[in-house]
């Protein structure tokens, strides 16, 4: 049986990890919450191999990550990637302009925290069919094959 008290000191630990690994694939704060809370059940049940473990952030994002692209898959209708989009003509109107700072000095002149928020704002604007390989990419240090093994799609859409 696992402490309670050790448990939490383990959720405070990992909570925002995981929590923002899901937004930034899922796109959705409610959707992340579910997701997070999932993975911390999951994480209870083998509490006791992995509390003490050194790789248990990464089991955690892991599973964070799988429940995620399972999660999407699931409820969205079908995957839609960026040759989807742009083979598409007339479709341009549909989608929102992300506006970042104009010239390149104001951008060098932000700290870290601005830069952070510029990015994850413009990410979360993105439609889930770039979100989601971008965020892989970028934030999860996935491969390419990775992650179109993953999300079961060629790699070429990738």
């Amino acid at each position: 049986m696992t402490s309670t008290q050790g448990f939490e000191d383990f959720v405070r630990s990992y909570q925002n990890m995981v929590y923002s690994t899901a937004v930034r694939i899922l796109g959705n704060e409610t959707d992340a919450q579910d997701i997070a809370q999932e993975v911390f059940l999951r994480a209870y049940k083998h509490y006791e191999s992995i509390s003490q473990s050194k790789t248990a952030g990464g089991w955690l994002k892991t599973v964070t990550r799988n429940l995620c692209i399972n999660h999407l898959q699931r409820y969205r209708n079908r995957w839609s990637m960026f040759t989807d989009q742009f083979s598409r003509k007339g479709d341009e109107g549909d989608s929102e302009e992300i506006v970042l700072p104009e010239d390149e000095a104001s951008t060098m002149d932000l700290d870290n925290l601005d830069r952070s928020e510029i990015i994850s704002d413009a990410l979360m604007q993105l439609p889930e069919k770039q979100r989601i390989p971008l965020s892989l990419y970028h934030f999860e240090d996935m491969s390419y094959d990775e992650i179109a093994s993953q999300m079961k799609v060629s790699l070429s859409k990738i």
